[in-house]
């Protein structure tokens, strides 16, 4: 596969053709490729020692009698657990630094929203009028009842957000089921951790074998990441580091600087990210780079840890997930940090070819040939000092005959949370609601996920984006998708240019792009909780509304879950590559038809 066949990027394409002596993620697809049909097919089980198993014309069942359709929903069901698994550890460590913080535990980090502590604490029927840290230890607390709670109720964050055409509906299939099937199947999600490891039991060898109730049991736990804990994360991270207002930033990996020492940060929690960035910008760290001949401090992001510091601070991204080694190829970085998800362990190895220090942060994430400094929120500061100071030492070693950067930046607007939303709308959802009403928009696609090697890189985000505002249709997204919107140029204010004639109109009045950057993957609460309020101030349910979500280029677990629980929201769901289903015709028909049906 030749580079113009991997990505549309053109800084990409560059980079791939004069480093063809390094392994890259492409390389190693190649090296897979064909890949396993069982595996494609999601016919293969190895959830206990008796097989591995996988299902063909000549062998109909498993070693315990499990047959395709109980395989490919158990599988389908781990991959589900394991994406809200990501999403909600994410949102565990945020609540519990909002409960340190209140406490006076947590003196590096402060409240930088106080309005939105006092909007969530309403949502969730807390008396607002207190001291602002009693009010972040009350919020703090539901948050973590919301992980461990074992009576069968629903997420206070759930029943909080919810509108209620929608939380009826749940309830009301759930009763439904109950009488049709005299088996019990549940929707509502009680506790975050509980549905995780529900799942986890129920798809072990001699539990669960009916395929609809473990979808069902999938469905249940995807909804404690949408209306929970990814939900949960960005409510909190707003109260924290500040909600995002509207901004320009640069993007490509011409953000990076032939004269600065440059730190890439990348993963998914701005716990770390934040105070980076912060702390670089410090005189004592700004001269420790010049000591050594640099002209200062240059922060960048990459993946969804990129989208969260460009959406409240305005840093430069330098990439979506399939730029973090092309980052290390330029030869300019001089430490690449990292958290936890979407990081290719093969950077350890591909850091050793130059200067470039790799420096693992986390308790949960480590990697092969990484120099790990343990973060620690309650020394976030002297943490951050000694990881850039290590970069600023790495600058010296760097080899200037290996340094290229590709000259290729992008400006992008930014920052639209739905605070800044409806502030632009005038304070109110009634110009967009008048809006689909008078078919000047015709609908909003919300896109996100992932980047993956087998697609083309970026072609599929970025092609369905210009063909759906050509269409009068509204595109909002968050993750990887926004990145590679961002890069080609789409969020700008010259891509009302072309759009639709309807879209194109309402994006002048409002002075905004017909593409709308909402965050990190975690930030698709963002949209789930948009189409919450449309249909709440409509007084109707979110499937009676003109929306649809598309994951084009998806590759994580995390995207499953993000699916699904979009799906059981009322919103159809576009995945590609498809998952691996087709194994089954009983399970692609209970995704693809019966539970959509039943959660419309």
């Amino acid at each position: 596969m030749g580079a113009e066949e991997r990505s549309v990027d053109p800084a990409i394409k560059g980079l791939l053709k004069v480093s063809q002596s390094y392994e890259t993620v492409w390389d190693r697809l190649d090296s897979q490729t064909p890949h396993c049909k069982f595996g494609l097919q999601g016919v293969c089980c190895r959830n206990c020692i008796m097989g591995p198993c996988r299902i063909s014309q000549k062998t109909k069942f498993g070693v315990c009698g499990a047959n395709e359709d109980t395989i490919v929903a158990r599988n389908v069901v781990r991959a589900i657990a394991a994406g809200v698994a990501a999403h909600s550890d994410h949102a565990r460590a945020v609540a519990i630094l909002l409960a340190e913080i209140a406490s006076g535990e947590n003196q590096d980090y402060r409240i930088a929203d106080p309005e939105k502590l006092k909007a969530v604490a309403g949502r969730l029927g807390l008396e607002t009028q207190k001291e602002l840290l009693v009010l972040a230890k009350e919020v703090a607390g539901v948050a973590m009842e919301d992980f461990g709670r074992q009576a069968e109720e629903a997420l206070k964050f759930l029943k909080s957000y919810v509108p209620p055409q929608r939380l009826k509906r749940w309830q009301e299939l759930e009763k439904n089921l109950y009488k049709q099937t005299a088996k019990k199947m549940g929707i509502l999600p009680r506790n975050i951790d509980r549905e995780i490891a529900e799942s986890l039991h129920r798809t072990t060898m001699g539990v669960d074998h009916d395929p609809l109730s473990l979808l069902l049991q999938g469905v249940r736990t995807s909804l404690a990441d949408g209306w929970g804990g990814s939900l949960m994360a960005t409510e909190l991270q707003d109260i924290i580091f500040g909600t995002p207002r509207v901004r320009a930033i640069s993007t490509n990996l011409g953000v990076l600087s032939a004269d600065k020492v440059n730190i890439v940060i990348h993963g998914h929690e701005p716990i770390l990210s934040e105070k980076i960035v912060e702390m670089a910008s410090h005189p004592e760290m700004e001269r420790l780079a010049h000591e050594v001949g640099a002209e200062g401090i240059n922060v960048v992001g990459i993946c969804c840890t990129g989208n969260e510091i460009l959406m409240r601070q305005g840093v430069p991204v330098a990439g979506n997930e399939l730029h973090q080694e092309m980052a290390i190829l330029t030869g300019a970085v001089e430490a690449m940090v990292v958290d936890v998800q979407c990081i290719y362990p093969a950077l350890g190895k591909l850091a050793k070819c130059f200067h470039t220090k790799f420096i693992s942060t986390s308790d949960r994430a480590k990697f092969p040939e990484s120099l790990h400094i343990q973060f620690e929120e309650k020394n976030a500061d002297e943490v951050a000092r000694k990881i850039i100071e290590t970069a600023i030492k790495a600058f010296p070693l760097r080899n200037k005959n290996q340094v290229n950067i590709p000259n290729h930046t992008s400006e992008a607007i930014v920052g639209f949370s739905n605070e800044a939303l409806i502030d632009l709308l005038g304070g109110s959802l009634t110009p967009l609601i008048e809006a689909m009403i008078s078919g000047d928009i015709k609908g909003v696609v919300g896109i996100v996920g992932c980047n993956n090697p087998k697609v083309k890189h970026d072609y599929h985000h970025t092609t369905l984006t210009q063909e759906l505002i050509k269409r009068d249709i509204l595109v909002i997204g968050t993750g990887c998708w926004a990145i590679a919107a961002a890069k080609a140029g789409l969020m700008r204010l010259q891509t009302q240019e072309i759009s639709g004639p309807g879209l194109k109109k309402v994006c002048k009045a409002l002075k905004i792009p017909p593409v709308i950057h909402m965050g990190s993957c975690v930030d698709c609460s963002r949209m789930l909780n948009l189409a919450g309020a449309l249909a709440g101030y409509l007084k109707s349910d979110i499937s009676d509304l003109p929306l649809v979500g598309s994951a084009p280029e998806w590759t994580t677990e995390k995207a499953m879950a993000i699916g699904t629980y979009f799906i059981a929201s009322g919103i159809p769901v576009h995945l590609w590559p498809i998952p691996p289903v087709t194994g089954s015709q009983t399970v692609v028909k209970m995704l693809t038809e019966d539970i959509n049906q039943s959660t419309k």
